[in-house]
């Protein structure tokens, strides 16, 4: 299982003292705990995050003791994407739960080599019931045999490890395959009325040139 050594957040340091020190600020709370702050590394967190995602457990070491927890939220600064903030949900490990598992979609669909069609890939998740210990970081999906217009992948084709089940709808639609359509330049209709106004337009001009030849022939 994934650990994570954890500090107690003393009130008042600042988010700067925590960077200086390669740590960021963070929570847990859930399961027979009080919510309560600590700090990780930033270092040993992205590694963590990386291999355990939001759907694997992970033991929180604490100075009170070892807290089973999930990764329940992360805040990301919106230049660099760097955590600046995390929540960890403290969980049971006796008892089932559902989570939401990342689909990783492997292989290549020989249809899509022929450059008309395109995979389209309808779900990025999908949800699961386990034990904590039974849960997957992602589920992985076989595309290499979606070889027709009508190829689809559907949640009920996707392998399960023992002990997981699936809570996503068993008919719903992974992955499909859509032709490309070439794109037609759409012409704006011509009303009579344009035309009339075209033609009136016209032959005011042929007018106005007949006049300007006349006088210049005097």
């Amino acid at each position: 299982m994934f650990k994570l050594t954890a500090k107690k957040r003393e009130s008042g340091k600042g988010l700067e003292n925590l960077k200086a020190e390669g740590m960021i600020p963070a929570v847990f709370y859930g399961f027979k705990r009080e919510t309560t702050p600590i700090a990780v590394s930033l270092k040993d967190f992205r590694k963590i995050w990386r291999e355990a995602g939001e759907s694997s457990a992970i033991v929180l070491e604490t100075e009170a003791g070892p807290v089973d927890v999930l990764i329940h939220d992360m805040q990301t600064d919106p230049i660099s994407d760097t955590p600046i903030h995390v929540d960890f949900l403290a969980i049971d490990m006796t008892k089932k739960i559902t989570v939401a598992v990342p689909v990783e979609f492997e292989g290549e669909a020989p249809i899509v080599k022929g450059g008309t069609v395109t995979l389209v890939k309808v779900l990025h998740e999908v949800e699961v019931e386990a034990l904590p210990k039974d849960l997957p970081h992602s589920l992985s999906v076989d595309v290499s045999a979606m070889d027709a217009l009508d190829s689809q992948v559907l949640v009920k084709d996707i392998e399960l490890p023992s002990g997981v089940t699936l809570i996503t709808g068993a008919d719903e639609v992974v992955a499909s395959i859509s032709e490309q359509k070439e794109e037609v330049e759409e012409v704006a209709p011509v009303s009579i009325a344009d035309i009339e106004l075209s033609e009136k337009k016209g032959k005011k001009d042929e007018e106005g040139g007949e006049a300007v030849a006349e006088e210049s022939k005097e």
